[in-house]
């Protein structure tokens, strides 16, 4: 159990960008999508912006693109990464991996009934914003808990946003008005449980 009170950082970081067709915005949820060649390097900008830092511990989700992009990192910090199930994305349930113009045109009423209430909504075999929150919280509090140091978590671009609407005090249903652009980095400060937001989506 961690025994140092002093003010520690926790970098969390959205994994690069990832190998989709563009212009076709999709349900990704947990669909384990690896890495295009831009996220790749992405993720080594991020290992050389955060060589210099002093980070004793790397956490991610287990999917592919949070793994991989927390792998190039961890190398360059002669660090193992850990992954947890607990950091993935949302899940989006029946709609992965399908486009939005198509859920609207199949599902008009579900599509419009999730937009007028993004955060309790639960898509067919999915988890709601909501639920999702208690999920990413409980994982962070164990994570930070259960270590000491810096520490670098690379997540995803919904739990991160749901994290930081915590530590901000924002209402959920404003969890859209914070930015997670591929490969970006949030720097939380603090310990025992009280966080300040020192940098928000920034990019290397």
């Amino acid at each position: 159990m961690p025994g140092n009170k002093r003010e520690r950082l926790i970098y969390l970081l959205r994994h690069g960008k990832i190998a989709i067709e563009p212009n076709e915005r999709r349900y990704i949820g947990q669909i384990d999508i690896p890495l295009s060649d831009e996220g790749v390097c992405q993720a080594h900008r991020l290992q050389e912006k955060l060589a210099g830092n002093d980070i004793a511990a790397v956490f991610c989700s287990d999917l592919k693109r949070s793994v991989h992009t927390a792998s190039i990192i961890a190398a360059k910090l002669e660090l193992q990464v850990q992954s947890r199930r607990e950091l993935r994305e949302i899940s989006m349930g029946d709609w992965e991996g399908k486009p939005f113009r198509e859920i609207a045109q199949t599902y008009p009423e579900e599509y419009v009934r999730r937009g007028n209430d993004i955060i309790n909504y639960r898509i067919p075999g999915a988890e709601s914003f909501a639920e999702c929150k208690f999920r990413i919280l409980a994982a962070f509090t164990d994570i930070v808990k259960v270590t000491d140091g810096n520490l670098l978590i690379v997540g995803h671009a919904g739990t991160n946003r749901l994290l930081l609407c915590h530590i901000l005090g924002m209402p959920l249903e404003n969890l859209f008005r914070i930015s997670q652009d591929y490969g970006c980095v949030n720097i939380l400060a603090g310990n025992s449980g009280q966080y300040r937001v020192k940098l928000l989506n920034g990019l290397s």
